[in-house]
């Protein structure tokens, strides 16, 4: 069968396992263009075509259900379904920045009002961790300035910084 695949070759090509590409048949996501006696299915362009969107869609995290909506309402309800998961993703994100913030926040009461050892190089590794950016530290300086400035002098003497550096990051 000229340009046509089983199902372990196509798996082996999308690096998926064989049981993805079945699971995917008996969701209704994939046929097979042909099955042979011996039971054997092979897949030709339209069906590798469709995995390729199959598989470009799972890496998004998209359901197997929104996916199957999707290639089955030629791109209709698309739009709404990909905003839907992108209001689901920002919720997750604003949700890990909450996460972050509280950590910081440990890290703040516990480690550096306890432990007087972690200097600047160590706080920006713990931040950094944290999934915290240069533009995140910024704001949260900002912020810290802002709720606290007293507080803010203390916390930055204590990471063992030069006064010039701390008139600078406070200037922010």
């Amino acid at each position: 069968m000229i340009n046509m695949l089983t199902i372990s070759q196509l798996a082996k090509k999308y690096n998926l396992s064989r049981s993805s590409i079945l699971y995917y048949e008996k969701v209704g996501l994939l046929k097979p263009k042909f099955v042979a006696d011996n039971g054997y299915r092979w897949y030709g362009v339209d069906e590798e075509e469709r995995l390729k969107l199959i598989v470009s869609y799972r890496s998004y995290q998209l359901p197997i259900s929104d996916i199957c909506t999707i290639l089955d309402s030629s791109g209709k309800s698309q739009s709404k379904i990909l905003e839907r998961h992108f209001e689901i993703l920002e919720m997750e994100i604003n949700n890990l920045r909450r996460q972050q913030l509280a950590i910081i926040e440990l890290f703040k009461e516990s480690i550096i009002s306890k432990e007087k050892n972690v200097d600047k190089s160590k706080w920006v590794e713990i931040m950094m961790a944290a999934g915290l950016t240069k533009e995140d530290m910024i704001r949260w300086h900002q912020k810290f300035e802002e709720m606290e400035p007293e507080e803010h002098q203390k916390f930055l003497e204590s990471l063992k910084i030069s006064q010039e550096e701390i008139v600078r990051i406070r200037s922010l």
